[in-house]
């Protein structure tokens, strides 16, 4: 009798996993298909109770739900080393983390809540951008000098996790993917009311900032901190007139839909110097730092003034979705546009630096921009550094009917070498199309990082540039470097392709060409 309840005891149970879990053979099966089985298979046979995997979109799903809850894991575990850090370099890159975890459990959380009614290309997006913020955590400790200590306790299975997520959810056809247009031309996030002022070519201000006292505010960080206060998360307008403006400014995640309007470059300044040789780190040395999504900045002249000396020190950094820079200038040395990571567009900007000073993991477009490499101080420019860790993020820098020139310091100086770029990481991406390239780039083109690193998986590509800068004779013979002859193969990083501008760019009122 005894044997017979323990046979129907045992049968129950698996009968109900089938129902309500899933079995140990499923989860190796499944996870076998991932890039890290082994972490795939532990959290996933703890986690046994989200429901039976009979397809794959079931075990994405499950995979997301372990991936979130490690995510929420990990970031309250480093909520607890704050009073363990030793020194302002460790509290530093301790509260990066911070936000940086936030942020992640953000855009995992979205992915969950919206798997199988978004597209995959916004579910890939908010991956990546959740898998670039690990690797953001890390490096800040890194570049600080701290490797011990600290930084070993942020190690853990979340970007393991996160990369699962990226191979499992990609369209097995390609990593690009085009949304169509809405039928308005406006997207989701444009309230009905907000169409008429993104239509008009000069917004009506909700708020102005003025330093002489004429408008709301003399502060561009007293105008955001009263936005986060209004109600509903329409287009909101704070226009900056004309003045320098001594501020570093955060617009956080919360606060969606704001445009910066200021009176033009060389008008309205905002001017920074945190740097890295100053104590900062890269992430955290902004001047101005932009998370919340559909922020659009017209007429801005965004500067960090730590020097070359100071090494990286950022003038803009980048991580909100669906933003737009428009008529913007970004000044700075080392690492001056740090496009970190959603999907960004540029226009009609200048970007002045010297070492890797557009750089980051965002899938951004920069078109008819001027970039402007100015005199380094150890003899050698790079304009580029994306930083792809993952080969099924869907991220990049596309440099589309641009201008690379000498700024006006470099005019006439000799010995100085400038690239195209380097890869910053491993599966680095950025292509260069149809852009005038002057006689400041040499005829290899492109640096590379540290030997032979990166040279077979990253993909570099010129398409159709000009200039005496442009012949690619003698460029780089790496493996992933590509003169693309192909206008099918340019067209994947067009504005239309690569960051899907046809279903959000309209509603923002900023020109755009779609296509090459």
């Amino acid at each position: 009798m005894k044997i017979n309840i323990f046979l129907a005891t045992f049968v129950a149970s698996i009968m109900l996993s089938r129902v309500y879990g899933y079995t140990k053979s499923e989860i190796t099966s499944w996870c076998s298909q991932t890039p890290h089985p082994q972490p795939c298979e532990h959290f996933m046979s703890a986690n046994p109770n989200y429901g039976s995997i009979k397809q794959k979109p079931d075990f994405v799903k499950a995979l997301l739900k372990v991936t979130l809850e490690r995510a929420e894991h990990a970031g309250s575990h480093a909520l607890t080393l704050g009073p363990k850090c030793r020194n302002k370099y460790e509290k530093a890159a301790w509260a990066d983390c911070l936000e940086l975890y936030e942020n992640t459990i953000h855009y995992i959380n979205k992915t969950v809540d919206s798997y199988q009614k978004r597209s995959q290309v916004d579910l890939q997006t908010w991956l990546s951008t959740a898998l670039t913020n690990q690797e953001t955590c890390r490096a800040g400790f890194q570049e600080l000098g701290v490797t011990d200590y600290v930084f070993p306790l942020m190690n853990n299975n979340v970007s393991s996790l996160i990369s699962n997520t990226l191979a499992m959810n990609k369209d097995g056809n390609s990593s690009f993917g085009a949304q169509s247009p809405q039928k308005s031309g406006f997207p989701s996030w444009v309230k009905p009311g907000d169409r008429k002022l993104l239509q008009s070519s000069n917004p009506q201000a909700n708020v102005v900032v003025a330093q002489d006292g004429s408008g709301n505010f003399k502060t561009i960080g007293a105008a955001i901190t009263a936005a986060g206060k209004r109600s509903g998360t329409g287009r909101y307008v704070i226009h900056v007139k004309a003045g320098v403006y001594k501020e570093n400014v955060v617009i956080g995640t919360k606060l969606k839909n704001i445009m910066l309007l200021g009176d033009g470059i060389g008008k309205t300044i905002i001017t920074g110097s945190k740097s890295v040789g100053g104590g900062s780190t890269t992430f955290n040395s902004a001047t101005l730092a932009v998370v919340g999504d559909g922020f659009i900045g017209q007429g801005i002249t965004i500067r960090n003034t730590a020097g070359p000396q100071n090494h990286q020190a950022v003038a803009v950094r980048n991580g909100a979705d669906l933003s737009v820079f428009y008529q913007c200038s970004f000044e700075g040395y080392q690492d001056t546009l740090y496009v970190h990571s959603n999907r960004q567009f540029y226009r009609n900007c200048d970007i002045y630096g010297t070492v890797d000073f557009i750089f980051g993991n965002a899938a951004v477009v920069i078109q008819n921009c001027n970039i402007y490499a100015r005199d380094p101080p150890n003899k050698t420019n790079t304009l580029t550094a994306q930083g792809r860790t993952d080969q099924n993020q869907n991220t990049g820098i596309s440099i589309h009917n641009c201008r690379v020139a000498a700024a006006s310091d470099l005019t006439g100086v000799s010995g100085v070498k400038t690239y195209l770029g380097r890869p910053w990481k491993q599966y680095s991406r950025t292509v260069f199309m149809k852009t005038s390239l002057d006689s400041l780039i040499g005829p290899a083109g492109w640096m590379p990082w540290s030997g032979n690193f990166a040279l077979d998986t990253l993909y570099y590509g010129e398409y159709m540039n000009t200039g005496s800068g442009s012949s690619t004779a003698k460029r780089v013979n790496w493996k992933g470097y590509h003169v693309i002859t192909s206008s099918t193969e340019a067209a994947k990083f067009t504005v239309g392709n690569f960051i899907a501008g046809g279903s959000w760019l309209p509603g923002t009122n900023i020109p755009f060409t779609s296509g090459l």
